[in-house]
């Protein structure tokens, strides 16, 4: 028989034991978190007069894309960036359409491609040994497209007008869309589909798509990203197939790359398909990262991370209080400028005092009364939301291809995480102070009987 005392000497010896076995797990799992940033960074090298960033995941599949400066704000006339994205994957002089299609699904790939204010992207995600072909399609598409005139008006015209009525009805994108032509005008400013009132005759047709595709789809131009595939590999396809891609513009088109400019002010547009108030301020551009932006954005929130609670950011706690509304922070970050945004969607009614209590809540930062824990909460989930967003294939190779094409290197989000942690409540109450002392960008778009003016809010526009 064992003692008692000998059983609680043993359970005493046995919880030590576990103790310390959880300790050193911890500080392993501590070790390996504060490691990985590290792992996100992009290796970037010229290959044949073509920048190329990789990182190999050592996953078995790979994303390889081709990241263009050829985004909205860049395009000499309305349509030309959707045009040219439509075209992408279609006939050209070694293949036809049907056949890149065919040979795509027969090794499992994946092609898309699309576009935002800033970048156009072809993109293809396969199996990792297949990164020749892919590379070989990517090349091809971008130097040997034929932009034929049926395609044109079977394919590209058609989808565009079936995008533009889907848009028509969406009260959300078109708020946006305006609060970024009430932000910045031109450029920046310009929406990223044209509305179905835009006239394009004149301006969209294959003959011009060609002539945008020689100005956009050249070497200095564009940016190789690939995201699961080794340095030696991707440099080797690139410089067998990517000798055809042009080494200079060869269009009579110049992209518009005019500095962005912040104005502010105020739109009102009638709808009957929803509401939608957007209220914004410059942002933080990734071109020069300001981590308080990162950082009230996140206060602000706006959606739970936690099942069952509205959760403690200021916006999700005034969406509970208002039922019918939904509330979004976001810092939207280009390349020379940044729009931070509060999006209230929902009832007419709702948003309007929903608009009221958020301005309260960005005014209230601006007057340091944010508790510790809040902000400590803040900056947690500021970098949570950034080292998530890298790990996302999508995200990351459109970040740091744009990165490349508009300042010659990929943006690195370990250097970006590290300085979250130096904002402190004043760097956070002066940056907050900063945007309501200056010009406000606010856009109504639904029941304009009852969604509420930019001064009714006490904002200046």
């Amino acid at each position: 028989m064992f003692s008692r005392s000998a059983l609680s000497r043993g359970a005493q010896l046995a919880a030590r034991r576990q103790g310390c076995s959880q300790l050193a797990q911890r500080r392993a799992y501590a070790a390996a978190a504060s490691s990985a940033p590290s792992s996100f960074a992009y290796e970037t090298t010229d290959v044949a007069g073509v920048k190329v960033a990789t990182r190999d995941s050592h996953g078995p599949t790979t994303k390889l894309a081709v990241v263009a400066k050829g985004g909205t704000r860049y395009q000499p006339a309305p349509g030309l960036t959707v045009g040219l994205e439509e075209f992408a994957f279609k006939n050209t002089q070694k293949r036809s359409a049907l056949r890149i299609i065919r040979e795509a699904e027969l090794l499992g790939g994946q092609l898309v491609a699309y576009h935002t204010r800033e970048a156009l992207v072809v993109e293809a995600s396969f199996l990792r040994a297949d990164i020749p072909y892919f590379t070989e399609l990517l090349a091809e598409v971008i130097s040997e497209t034929k932009y034929t005139t049926y395609e044109f008006h079977e394919e590209v015209e058609r989808v565009l007008h079936l995008k533009q009525e889907k848009l028509a009805g969406d009260v959300s994108t078109l708020a946006l869309d305006s609060a970024h032509t009430v932000a910045f005008h031109t450029g920046l400013g310009v929406p990223l589909y044209p509305t179905p009132t835009t006239p394009l005759k004149g301006y969209l047709n294959e003959n011009t798509i060609a002539d945008y595709a020689g100005a956009v789809y050249n070497k200095p131009n564009i940016a190789l990203v690939g995201d699961g595939a080794t340095t030696t590999a991707l440099h080797r396809w690139t410089e067998q197939f990517f000798k055809t891609v042009p080494s200079s513009p060869s269009s009579s088109y110049t992209l518009n790359t005019k500095p962005s400019t912040y104005y502010g002010g105020e739109q009102r547009t009638p709808h009957n398909h929803g509401n939608s108030l957007v209220i914004a301020f410059p942002g933080s551009s990734f071109g020069t990262f300001k981590p308080e932006t990162a950082v009230l954005a996140a206060l602000l929130g706006g959606q739970a991370n936690v099942k069952w609670s509205p959760g403690f950011t200021l916006l999700a706690k005034i969406a509970a209080a208002n039922h019918g509304v939904t509330a979004t922070a976001t810092n939207f970050g280009y390349s020379d400028a940044g729009l931070l945004s509060i999006q209230l969607n929902g009832n007419a009614a709702a948003i309007r005092n929903a608009a009221v209590e958020a301005v309260k809540a960005v005014k209230s930062i601006a007057e340091g009364k944010v508790s510790k824990e809040d902000l400590a909460k803040a900056v947690a989930k500021a970098k949570f939301d950034a080292l998530d967003a890298s790990q996302s294939g999508l995200s990351t190779l459109l970040a740091a291809g744009s990165g490349i094409i508009h300042s010659g290197k990929p943006f690195q989000i370990a250097e970006a995480v590290s300085t979250i942690d130096s904002v402190t409540a004043d760097k956070l109450k002066t940056a907050a102070k900063a945007l309501t002392d200056g010009k406000a960008t606010v856009v109504a778009v639904g029941d304009l009987n009852v969604l509420p003016f930019a001064e009714e809010l006490g904002l200046k526009v």
